[in-house]
């Protein structure tokens, strides 16, 4: 039986996909969330783990883009599943890193820390192309000091509404896990 292998940079993202993958994946899909010691240990990790998994598996590689160029960075990644043998390995990458979802769904964090008056700044400039501010953890910092990378990912994702993110990188990323769901 096939199973979707998720590999994540981090643990705060795979708080992130437990909740997502609820909705999204029918409740019969197969999937494991492998996290790593950040990108580094991500990046290392790709040849070694898409040639060991059974050849039946589907892989989603789920990245940060930090300050790589995006571009680079998801040819670069596509080049290690080529290399390992898998060419159909789904890659995604987060622009500019996980807090950028999050601000592309203020509700979300508003009602995550009880604090109002931040869903309200979703239409500020900034706001409206989430994917375009490169310090949002920075920025979530700011909005809510006591914000802790797990915890706080558990907490918003578990408010995120699916079908209403600012965040264009999420939402690709949600079109290519449909699409991936689709063939399995």
């Amino acid at each position: 039986m096939s199973r979707i292998v998720f590999l994540v940079e981090e643990k705060s993202m795979k708080e992130v996909l437990h909740r997502v993958l609820r909705e999204v994946l029918e409740k019969n899909t197969n999937y494991l969330v492998i996290t790593h010691e950040g990108k580094s240990d991500l990046d290392r990790s790709i040849v070694r783990k898409l040639k060991a998994f059974p050849r039946d598996d589907n892989f989603v590689i789920l990245r940060d883009q930090d300050s790589s160029d995006c571009k680079i960075l998801k040819s670069r990644i596509r080049e290690l599943c080529i290399e390992a043998g898998r060419p159909d390995a789904l890659v995604r990458i987060v622009c500019h890193e996980l807090e950028s979802w999050f601000l592309g769904d203020l509700v979300a964090v508003e009602k995550a820390f009880s604090t109002s008056g931040i869903a309200r700044r979703q239409d500020q400039r900034s706001f409206r192309t989430p994917d375009q501010v490169p310090n949002a953890s920075q920025v979530l910092r700011r909005m809510i000091p006591d914000y802790q990378k797990i915890s706080g990912s558990r907490s918003i994702a578990g408010h995120m509404n699916l079908n209403n993110n600012r965040s264009h990188s999420f939402k690709v990323f949600l079109d290519g896990l449909k699409r991936l769901t689709c063939k399995i």
